[in-house]
């Protein structure tokens, strides 16, 4: 099958210009000839060489292509639900320059890391909130991204169970569009310090559900103070309040669903080895398109064009004879 350019306006005009310029050489090499009564016909060689040469030109520039013209392309992603602590406890600065600041960090590095699959964001303390749904977009991500902070959520502790009934809740919608849950993913982010009670019954569901689970602490057990405004947070007492990474709760979550546990912490970052275990995980076709796959043969008439332009400087040919 050959495929051409689309001719324009531009193209035909060209053409008929050329046209009417043989034509009009044509005929003064005529009237010459005639006016000495001398044999003219040698003009057609020269003639037949240079619309052949612009010819060829002309079919260079349309771009014949030969081939299949169509191929299927098959996409294939992951639907990722990153769900982000926000508790004040986030603020503590035993990981510097902050445990948030870090994790947005490492946040963008996942983003960019998965940019062809969907990636959404959920913000939560003792709530939960849809801070950006599943995207491909990358910019939006990061921008949401860089706006986090602990001030979006309100201030009354950290509990797993409404970010992860929310995620579920969210990929499950997303099912129309597929049927491996394997594809599906959650990643919770949180230095641990859980104080929900449902958390133990969505992460059952998530479990029956067949989708990873996959928990990253941020923090350290020696822990630190927070800040809280141009002073240390402190409890009821006036007891300046020590926030550590309780990692047990969170290794054992990861466990009860399958997934796995990391950690960022003063001497060890695992986001690098978060990133190559999703990437492991196989993602399922989204959508198939048709894309040009045929192949663009204008070389073959543009070397034609050359060959033709040096036989037509080495013919020497008399357009009038004397």
């Amino acid at each position: 099958m050959v495929l051409f350019r689309e001719f324009g306006w531009f193209q035909a005009l060209l053409v008929v210009l050329i046209v009417l310029f043989c034509l009009l050489y044509i005929i003064r090499v005529a009237r010459i000839g005639r006016a000495l009564n001398t044999p003219f016909y040698a003009v057609f060689v020269k003639l037949a060489l240079r619309i052949a040469v612009f010819g060829l030109l002309l079919f260079a520039y349309l771009g014949p292509s030969y081939g299949d013209s169509k191929k299927e392309i098959k996409s294939v992603g992951k639907d990722i639900m990153i769900c982000v602590d926000l508790s004040k406890s986030m603020d503590a600065f035993d990981i510097q320059p902050t445990r948030l600041e870090k994790i947005k960090f490492e946040m963008k590095k996942i983003v960019d890391a998965f940019s062809s699959d969907r990636i959404g964001i959920i913000i939560f303390s003792s709530e939960a909130f849809m801070q950006c749904p599943l995207t491909y977009d990358q910019n939006a991500l990061n921008l949401f991204i860089e706006t986090m902070n602990t001030s979006l959520v309100p201030a009354s502790g950290t509990d797993f169970g409404p970010p992860l009934k929310m995620a579920l809740n969210k990929l499950d919608a997303q099912e129309g569009l597929g049927t491996q849950q394997k594809s599906k993913v959650i990643i919770l982010i949180s230095d641990g310090e859980d104080c929900g009670e449902q958390t133990g019954k969505v992460a059952q569901e998530i479990e029956e559900r067949d989708i990873k689970l996959f928990t990253l602490g941020v923090g350290t057990e020696k822990g630190s103070q927070i800040y809280s405004g141009r002073s240390y947070k402190t409890d009821q007492r006036g007891v300046t309040i020590v926030s550590k990474l309780n990692s047990g709760a969170l290794k054992s979550l990861a466990s009860q669903t399958g997934g796995q546990y990391f950690e960022i912490n003063d001497s060890r970052n695992d986001v690098t080895r978060l990133i190559n275990t999703i990437n492991r995980i196989e993602g399922e076709m989204r959508d198939a398109r048709f894309v040009d796959v045929s192949a663009n043969r204008y070389f073959y008439f543009l070397v034609a064009a050359f060959l033709l332009l040096v036989v037509d400087v080495l013919v020497n040919v008399k357009t009038v004879n004397i």
